[in-house]
């Protein structure tokens, strides 16, 4: 299969209520349609790594995460789709879910490794491979690579939009979005939300690659308690949403930006006459390690 599959992912808008009433459009960029695995911006973080390994003819792939991570099994599907060996550094204990199962489905390989050793990756690395051998993606697809692939969500759109919602965990993908802003000179607004506790430093990182940051605006406050953390509203709200418009999304990372763009809507930060785009990111197997937190829920939608 050619590299460069597939070509573009399907951008839809959200009929509702509480849009028509606010007096916004939303759209949604469908990117967990990409494929079932490979999905999101961790196919986009991915494609040029995996250009990069065919012209090296170099056919090993490092890489590294957490127990549950939508870029581990990602890049453990890739690596089944395009022929590649993948290697994975788990951090934490030895543990078994869905998630890494589907990573060994997909022939992965997996080494756990304790949380003090795991924080320093390149000696993990470099201890176990040369770069000869095999090639090194940091967590979460985090690099130059995955922001210059994360430019073509900009690049894929037929429309310009006043706003566009994404959400950030290495802020890679944010940092690409804002690269093609500022290339195609749009006066579009980024919003970032951070899924992790103390999400400024985002901010700071995507500078570090040379990006001007004048159109991101940081909505920190979002994080419901830190990474892979969830509170009852956060809960609630996602549910609603999908029960509602039968988009899926998942509390870790989309649930939390779609819920700062309603907030942001609904405290009048988003005024009236705004056309806003949302960045579906993918990455709903995350929901299958919280689906009994949901078992509770009301039945009836307060969005």
């Amino acid at each position: 299969m050619p590299l460069n599959f597939p070509i573009y992912s399907p951008v839809q808008q959200i009929i509702h209520p509480f849009f028509a009433a606010h007096e916004v459009e939303v759209f949604i960029k469908r990117d967990d349609m990409i494929h079932p695995f490979i999905s999101g911006n961790k196919w986009r973080k991915l494609k040029l790594h995996i250009a990069k390994l065919k012209s090296l003819k170099i056919n090993t792939v490092v890489t590294f995460g957490g127990a549950w991570s939508n870029h581990l099994l990602a890049t453990a599907a890739a690596g089944a789709q395009f022929q590649i060996k993948t290697h994975a550094f788990v951090r934490g204990e030895e543990i078994s879910n869905p998630v890494l199962a589907l990573c060994k489905l997909f022939g992965m390989t997996l080494h756990f490794v304790e949380r003090s050793s795991y924080k320093d990756k390149l000696a993990l690395f470099n201890a176990n491979y040369t770069e000869t051998e095999a090639l090194f993606i940091d967590e979460g697809g985090r690099s130059d690579e995955g922001v210059e692939g994360c430019e073509s969500i900009i690049e894929e759109l037929a429309d310009t939009y006043t706003d566009i919602f994404v959400a950030a965990g290495t802020g890679t993908t944010a940092a690409g979005i804002l690269q093609a802003i500022n290339k195609k000179a749009l006066s579009t607004t980024l919003h970032c939300v951070p899924v992790l506790k103390a999400g400024d430093f985002i901010k700071n990182d995507i500078s570090k690659w040379g990006i001007d940051t004048e159109n991101l605006k940081l909505h920190s406050e979002y994080h419901f308690g830190g990474y892979a953390k969830t509170k009852p509203e956060l809960l609630q709200f996602v549910k609603d949403f999908v029960s509602t418009t039968g988009i899926m999304i998942e509390p870790t990372y989309t649930g939390k930006m779609m819920y700062a763009l309603f907030d942001q809507i609904k405290t009048g930060k988003i005024q009236a006459g705004g056309k806003i785009l949302a960045i579906h990111t993918g990455g709903l197997t995350g929901f299958l390690g919280m689906y009994e937190k949901f078992d509770n829920l009301a039945p009836v939608s307060t969005l």
